[in-house]
């Protein structure tokens, strides 16, 4: 029996070790495409998978274009747009409603509050790169995150598994850097959208 103990004991401390070694790993990929990410004045990005869509960032703002609805975010304010029934919806997110409208808003959240581990080099949907594995340390929602980071340090595949079952799946179409945008990029026009109705829930 103590050989059996001694055993499992020895297992435990060689998985701890390896398991230290692969969050030291996962945590210089997310460093590093972190630091790209910041280094980037402004990302085009088109995207496909549960949803498709184009979305341009910039710092804490973006624009998305998605199914029918567009989402401007200044850092402060959200604009929704439904072009189904022109309307538009005012209101100031939280950081967690951000995460689920705009998946890259999870890049920078594996510093506080997620554990992470390297799982190795995948391919999904032809390109392969560094899987990483998030796990929300405390979430009522998320279960768990996987990520697959180029050799160029950007994520090319985001995978959302929720506690309901439910799984989203985001494949990076086209990745481009372009020049800073005006504030106004992200910001919803009036006067683009005479006809849309205006519902302010802030």
């Amino acid at each position: 029996m103590k050989k059996f103990l001694l055993f499992f004991f020895l297992l435990a401390i060689s998985l701890s070790s390896a398991m230290g070694q692969q969050n030291t790993k996962a945590r210089e990929i997310l460093d590093k495409t972190y630091q790209t990410y910041q280094e980037s004045a402004c990302l085009a990005i088109v995207f496909s998978g549960s949803q498709s869509g184009e979305i341009l960032l910039q710092n804490e703002c973006f624009y998305l274009n998605c199914n029918g609805i567009k989402s401007w975010f200044d850092g402060t304010t959200q604009w929704s747009y439904v072009e189904q029934n022109e309307e538009v919806t005012i209101s100031l997110p939280t950081p967690e409603e951000i995460q689920t409208i705009n998946p890259y808003a999870l890049i920078g959240m594996y510093k506080k509050g997620f554990g992470y581990t390297y799982e190795g080099l995948k391919s999904r949907n032809g390109k392969e790169g560094h899987e990483i594995k998030l796990t929300p340390i405390n979430s009522e929602e998320i279960t768990s995150i996987f990520l697959i980071i180029s050799p160029s340090f950007y994520p090319t595949y985001i995978e959302i598994n929720q506690k309901n079952g439910e799984k989203q799946k985001f494949f990076v179409e086209s990745y481009k850097k372009e020049d800073k945008k005006p504030l106004e990029t992200f910001r919803f026009q009036t006067a683009d959208y005479p006809n849309a109705e205006i519902i302010d829930m802030r």
